[in-house]
């Protein structure tokens, strides 16, 4: 992400002090006043030439007052711009001191999941705050045969055969229950018309079907298209999952722990799997670090809180992404390079399994 701000509207007085108050606010989390930045600034300036500046950047927006003589603390803007442009990150460090372990670890976990758990735990232990790493997508699949088997409580049991050989058993919800009979020729249609097609085809071409024959669609399609849509449909959103770790680092942050609807509301977006997975999905089609901060988002549970994400590939796909969540005074000049670097180490390791 880019700032919308140009440098050349700050001077470099100004940046400096408002690099000083987000180092400061990143460091005690406390509004910062005059005196303090003028004794810490090493700038040869009065208070009140400070007073000055710092009015001039709550004009601006890139500061705020939380409430009357309390000093200042940086806004979304005021970070934006700090990442963008006043920020020195040194990976070379935290390759020396991390490297080999981040290394050792994805390099001892066995299956992909397994690799994306170990991944997500780390994030979490070497940046304290909350990790996230979503499941890797699996290549399209070619459909070889279907079957459905009907359940209970409007309940249906699709067995998949994919590619060669791979099997996925999947229990659909449906609108009313079905027979055996209406399933089998649900899934000799299926069969007789998709196989040999992509997965991620079919349900595609099944709504065009729909749509293309409306008008004199039978029972049998009615039944094709809520069975065969539903099923293709919830095999592409399995791949939808990730894996969270470190969710109570956040109550460590004075500025959430306070706010306990805020944590719930936090919570639950991790539990249900809502908000956090379309920014994520957003960051797979980005190169490199991605990063939002407060109300960047979108999303009103973010507010607060900066995303810090990095997509991870194996034999030249992306087949992932990672981050971690945290609050806006995070230290970026930590995270970006860990979040980077477990990226590039989960891809190494995937590919190594492949």
């Amino acid at each position: 992400m880019t700032s919308k701000h140009s440098d050349t509207m700050l001077s470099e007085r100004a940046q400096h002090l408002l690099k000083l108050v987000v180092q400061r606010h990143i460091r005690d989390g406390q509004p910062e006043g005059s005196r303090t930045l003028t004794r810490e600034s090493g700038l040869d300036l009065s208070p009140a030439t400070i007073r000055n500046v710092m009015a001039d950047l709550e004009d601006l927006g890139y500061v705020r007052s939380p409430h009357t003589s309390a000093g200042r603390v940086p806004t979304d803007k005021g970070y934006r711009f700090f990442v963008d442009s006043l920020l020195t990150v040194q990976p070379d460090k935290l390759q020396e001191a991390v490297g080999a372990d981040l290394r050792l670890e994805l390099g001892d976990s066995g299956d992909p999941s397994a690799l994306v758990g170990t991944a997500s735990n780390l994030l979490s232990g070497l940046t304290h705050l909350a990790g996230v790493v979503t499941l890797p997508r699996r290549q399209a699949g070619a459909l070889r045969h279907v079957e459905f088997l009907p359940l209970a409580d409007r309940r249906v049991l699709a067995i998949l055969v994919l590619n060669e050989h791979e099997v996925q058993n999947r229990v659909i919800h449906v609108d009313r229950d079905y027979t055996q009979q209406e399933l089998q020729r649900v899934s000799n249609y299926l069969n007789r018309h998709f196989i040999g097609q992509a997965i991620e085809n079919v349900r595609e071409t099944i709504l065009r079907h729909l749509e293309d024959e409306r008008a004199r669609m039978d029972s049998l399609m009615n039944t094709v298209v809520d069975v065969g849509s539903r099923v293709f449909s919830e095999t592409e959103e399995q791949d939808d999952r990730y894996v969270v770790a470190g969710q109570t680092n956040l109550m460590d942050f004075d500025e959430l722990a306070a706010n306990v609807e805020k944590l719930r509301s936090l919570f639950d977006a991790f539990s249900e799997k809502r908000d956090i997975l379309h920014l994520l999905d957003q960051c797979l089609v980005a190169d490199g670090i991605q990063i939002f901060i407060g109300q960047e988002s979108g999303y009103e549970v973010f507010d607060g809180c900066s995303l810090v994400t990095a997509p991870y590939s194996a034999e030249g796909r992306v087949l992932g992404v990672l981050g971690v969540i945290g609050p806006t005074r995070m230290q970026y000049d930590r995270v970006i390079p860990i979040v980077d670097m477990t990226a590039r180490l989960l891809g190494a390791a995937l590919n190594q399994k492949q």
